[in-house]
């Protein structure tokens, strides 16, 4: 059958010459229409500025908690673009925060824009955008302190290891330990503080806060005593070395 429909088929000499002009005529338009357009870029678009969490609320027809995590999805797929794959570092992280603050305004009580903000967008190796973002969950940390104690640990350790930080580290270890008061926060985010002094060469005065967080009577813990206890018997090692280490340099001086 197909040999007999091969047969029936008529040669290219028997295509009438005017055909085969307009056929060409076809071509030669589509080549030139094809190269006299712009050459088409992937361009990233820029992160918009949100809406008002009202506007998301009616739009979802009253379910925000549907629309924070719709938001949340189009937020992480957004470096991901037709054409082109953008890096963190190309966002606008002031801009990005705009957005955490209204998925978090939509969820009150989702973490998810905290843990992208600690673990995601906070990764980068640009010190700036990574200080933003710190500096983010220091402020949301102050919202709510036993809420988001866990992120502003998180920050504590991006500050000292990440940021190269101390002073940082230092001043949100001290509001861990002055505002994360619940019974749920366990007791190595609050003694951040001290741990941080000492990394800082501050032993005298983190003895001294070791010993004041021991006489107020706040911590019931067996557990977190002992551990403080001996903490202050560290210290006072360290303290001792050190002092001993200073007299031997003023002996050798003489």
């Amino acid at each position: 059958m197909f040999k007999s429909f091969l047969e029936k088929d008529r040669p290219v000499r028997d295509v009438p010459n005017i055909v085969i002009v307009l056929l060409m005529i076809i071509l030669a338009t589509q080549l030139l229409w094809h190269s006299q357009q712009a050459v088409v870029a992937a361009n990233a678009d820029d992160l918009p500025h949100p809406m008002s969490t009202r506007a998301y609320v009616m739009i979802s027809m009253g379910e925000p908690i549907a629309m924070s995590k719709w938001l949340n999805l189009w937020l992480q797929a957004f470096d991901n673009q037709p054409g082109k794959s953008i890096s963190f570092h190309e966002l606008d992280y002031h801009r990005l925060t705009e957005w955490l603050d209204t998925i978090m305004d939509l969820d009150a009580r989702g973490h998810y824009p905290m843990l992208v903000a600690a673990r995601v967008y906070g990764s980068v190796t640009d010190p700036v955008r990574k200080r933003i973002m710190m500096d983010y969950i220091f402020r949301k940390f102050n919202e709510d302190p036993n809420k988001h104690w866990r992120w502003l640990a998180h920050a504590v350790i991006t500050a000292k290891y990440g940021l190269k930080d101390l002073p940082l580290a230092l001043r949100y270890s001290k509001a861990l330990t002055e505002k994360a008061t619940g019974e749920h926060v366990p007791y190595w985010a609050r003694d951040m503080h001290f741990i941080v002094l000492e990394d800082m060469g501050e032993v005298e005065a983190a003895k001294i806060l070791v010993g004041a967080l021991i006489d107020s009577g706040e911590i019931t813990d067996r557990f977190e005593l002992n551990f403080l206890a001996e903490k202050i018997l560290e210290l006072e090692q360290k303290l001792s070395k050190t002092r001993q280490d200073v007299d031997n340099s003023t002996m050798k001086s003489r």
